[in-house]
Formats: structure tokens, sequence, C-alpha cells
């Protein structure tokens, strides 16, 4: 951190020196911690400009096109690692070398199965209720089924609590899918990867267990990788904010859940298949696309661009590839696809697009994998929740390992000011 200093002039006042941070990467910030004493806040809505922590773990250049967790850029994990190594990577801040591997995945496989009495908590829930209304009550029950884990302030506890959420969320999810369905719950296998694990305790049942196609399994996997974590975005931060209180780590992560369940955070993927439902035809594009490009009209296309990356996300360029390896594995030909396809096409060539950097994200190309294998629309977040949860316990772990503050936002109030109430009221 460099020894720079900002000067803050309010009429009237005598000037406010705040010091200037550096971080190893990214804009500087001016610490304005110190600025109450001035009777001033700042005022940010959305957090557009504050940072709002410290933080070791990703790093995400807008303008660029850069995401880096612990240094490593996300081709480079998605092509050359897989999930739970990127796991380790993102709790414990460097690549395992192969026994620290083989440890933490044996680890990770003994604490696959959830408490048998779990089963009984989801008839609690109607058959048709979304599945993420049921994961946000299933997760934030652990605690009520894993309360020799919760003394936040044992950092054995708080590893304990990690793994456990990590091995348990899939099995969550295939249950929750299950659940919908009417089928029996699948046990997991610990003979299978993680992402083969998953697409086994979705898909097969006791009647009949199919072999998982290496193909599916991978795709899976660099979905899993690719929405690990994302920086301080609206459920990192929610979970952060909940942490910050001291609560329990099932129940941070179940309000994780609950942020995400929003369409403009984790439900944009399922978004993108609502939309191609309302396009309908490749016919219909042209009509679409002049309609997202009328300021009046209120219809979007959903899955181009990203609030973060102002040229391209990194992460659409490794999930267009392996879109496209699913969709040859699996040799469908489905007409929302096709759509999906063409439209994408006529996006990267259309000079409105083009010169708005309204490139395809990750969302787009997710949901398009997601709906070639199979999984059902209303899931999309599920698994979003899944891949996310090691970015959200990571973020939570790193906050409770050194000093932190319970989280209280200013406010700009503009009611009504001070007032009585009447004595004589009729």
């Amino acid at each position: 951190m460099a020894d720079k200093k900002a000067q803050l002039i309010i009429s009237g006042a005598d000037p406010v020196d705040l010091p200037v941070m550096s971080g190893t990467l990214g804009p500087d910030v001016i610490d304005v911690r110190n600025l109450t004493s001035t009777g001033v806040f700042t005022f940010d809505p959305g957090f557009m400009s504050t940072a709002s922590c410290e933080s070791k773990i990703t790093y995400i250049d807008g303008d660029k096109g850069i995401l880096l967790h612990r240094g490593y850029p996300i081709e480079q994990l998605a092509e050359k690692s897989d999930y739970l190594e990127t796991c380790y990577l993102l709790l414990k801040g460097e690549l395992p070398n192969t026994q620290e591997k083989a440890e933490f995945v044996d680890t990770i496989k003994n604490h696959t199965m959830v408490h048998e009495q779990l089963k009984n908590f989801f008839n609690g829930f109607r058959r048709d209720a979304h599945p993420m209304a049921i994961m946000c009550g299933v997760v934030g029950a652990l605690s009520a089924f894993y309360h020799d884990s919760l003394d936040i302030t044992d950092p054995q506890h708080r590893e304990i609590s990690a793994m456990r959420l990590i091995a348990k969320m899939p099995t969550l999810a295939a249950m929750v899918h299950k659940y919908s369905m009417g089928q029996p719950m699948m046990y997991p296998r610990n003979n299978l990867g993680y992402s083969e694990n998953f697409l086994h305790m979705m898909f097969n049942t006791p009647c009949e267990e199919k072999p998982i196609s290496p193909v599916l399994a991978r795709a899976m996997d660099r979905i899993f990788i690719l929405h690990a974590d994302h920086e301080q975005n609206a459920s990192t931060s929610t979970v952060r904010l909940a942490g910050s209180s001291g609560a329990n780590p099932f129940a941070c992560i179940a309000a994780g859940i609950a942020a995400l369940w929003g369409p403009a955070h984790g439900g944009a993927n399922e978004a993108v298949l609502k939309m191609l439902d309302e396009i309908g035809d490749v016919a219909n594009i042209d009509k679409f696309v002049a309609k997202a490009k009328d300021k009046n009209d209120p219809f979007k296309l959903m899955g181009f661009g990203h609030r973060v990356y102002k040229n391209f996300d990194p992460r659409a360029t490794v999930m267009k590839k392996t879109c496209d390896e699913v969709l040859a594995e699996l040799g469908i030909n489905d007409p929302q696809l096709e759509l999906a396809m063409r439209l994408e096409e006529l996006a990267r060539k259309d000079s409105y697009f083009v010169e708005r950097n309204l490139y395809p994200n990750v969302d787009f190309y997710s949901g398009i994998i997601l709906k070639a294998i199979g999984i059902p629309t209303s899931m999309f977040t599920v698994i979003f929740a899944m891949a996310r949860t090691v970015g959200w316990i990571s973020h939570w772990q790193e906050m409770l390992s050194g000093p932190y503050k319970i989280g209280r936002p200013r406010q700009l109030y503009t009611g009504v000011t001070q007032r009585d109430i009447p004595d004589d009221r009729g």
C-alpha cells in the first residue's frame, strides 16, 4: 500500500485528508472509514464505487475481460484443472500437490451423504415448489443436523463446515430434483468423481444405473469451475454481511442462496431459456432483435453483455467450446437450441451488439448446456448455488480469519422530519 492521500473539500469546512490504499491489482481505493468524524457519509447506491472489504481470493478486470482465482486465469483452471482442485485453491490459496489433492478429495467424499432424517424434512414442501425455495430451506436446516461444528471462532469447526457444505450441496440439489419428480432419492457413490456423482444422483434410479458420459461430466465440471467464485457480487456480499453478524455457516450460505435466486443474478441462465421460449422460432429472430434495439420496448435479450465485463466475459469463451462439445456428443436436434445458436451468430455479427460489446456471456451458454443434458430449467439456479458454495464459504472463512466488523451500511434519509402526534385526534 503506497503512502498516498486524497483530500476532500467540503464547502465551509477544513479540508479532510483521506488515506489512499493500493492493492496488488486494480484501482486504488480511498479509505473513508474515518469520514464520520466530519459529519458526512458517502452515497453509493448499488456499491458501484465502493470496496466493501479487502480480499485475496478473486480479481476481476471487467474492461480487459480478466478473471483470476488466487492469481490463476479462469481459462487455465477450466482447461487444466477440475472443480475440486479449484475448490482447494479458493479455500487454501494454492493449488494442491498430488497428496494434498487426494486427501482433499477423500475428505469431500466422506461427507457426501446427508443426515437420513433430512428426507423427512423434504415432505413438508409441496411437490411443485420451486427448487430454490426448497434449497433455501434445507441448507439453512443443516445447522439443526450438524451443530457439532458451529463455533465460528474455532478454525477447525469452520473447516469441517466448509467441507460438509461443498460435499453435500450436490446431494441436496439432486434430492430437490428427485423430490419434484416423485422419484426415489439416490445415494451418492464415492467411487465417482464430483461432477459424475452429481449426474448419477440426478438421472439414475434404483431400477437402472447407467454410466455417465465423460463428456457430460467434464462439461458439468467446467460449469462448476466457471461459477465457483466471482468476487464481491450480490450473493457473496450477502454471505459476508450475514457472517459479520456471527451467524452460523449454514445460515450464511442459505442467505447467499436467497440472494442468488434473483433473476438479475443467478437466475440469468434460466431467463435465457424463457427468452428463447418467448422468441419461439428462428423466423422471429429479426423481429425480437429489433425490439431489443428499441429503447422504448421493454424486451431485453438475456445472456448478452455483463455488468462487470465491458469487453467480453472470459468464462463465455470456455463455455462456448464446452457447449459445442456437449451438443456434438448428444447429437440433439432441438429447435430451441438451434434458435439459440442462430441468435448467437447474429449478435456476433450485428454492428449494434458489436459496438456495444454485447457478446454472449456465461449464462447464455450454460443454460443451453444444462438444457441439452436434460436438467430442468427450474434447477439451473440450484446448480449455480452448488458451484458458488465454495466461493461463498471461502469469503466467509477469509472474513472470519481476521478482524472484522458487523456490516452496517448508512443511508441518505429523505423522509418526513420529526413531527408530533396531535393530542386532539378524533
